[in-house]
């Protein structure tokens, strides 16, 4: 298979197993290391997250993640709409990353609105679907224990 320089490009999806929190990248600067998680909410080629569904639930991480670290740098939806990267400085503490998700998707699922649904603050207001990101979030939590196994063969 050929190689590439998108380090998701050379991640065998046919091995994966969806749900998961994995580490995909590390970049060291002079002074901080920046950590690139991929979170998998949907099995990849089997299914995808509704796009309306990723817009709220993109809202409601980028907003409700920074309630629990100010070590966020970005949050953003998979072009493959079956999850997201987070970028941040951390200490590569893995299981500190499974905190955070875990409360920021409990945020998500529990939210009683959507943050900056509106014209002024967002480039596409009316592509929202807040209950079903709330259902993506609940249903991820379902299978928190999961989180860990990245690969098929590991479970």
């Amino acid at each position: 298979m050929k190689s590439y320089k998108v380090e998701s490009f050379n991640l065998d999806h046919t091995k994966v197993q969806a749900p998961y929190v994995r580490l995909a990248g590390v970049k060291k600067g002079t002074a901080d290391t920046i950590y690139k998680y991929d979170i998998r909410f949907i099995q990849p080629n089997e299914g995808l997250m509704p796009m309306r569904a990723v817009h709220s639930l993109e809202h409601l991480i980028a907003e409700n993640s920074r309630s629990h670290s100010n070590q966020i740098i970005d949050v953003s939806p998979m072009g493959c709409q079956t999850g997201f990267y987070w970028t941040m400085l951390n200490d590569g503490d893995y299981e500190a990353m499974l905190d955070l998700v875990e409360a920021t998707l409990r945020d998500a699922a529990n939210a009683t609105e959507l943050p900056a649904q509106n014209p002024i603050q967002c480039g596409s207001a009316n592509h929202h679907d807040f209950e079903g990101a709330k259902k993506l979030a609940a249903d991820m939590l379902a299978k928190r224990d999961e989180w860990h196994i990245i690969f098929k063969d590991e479970a």
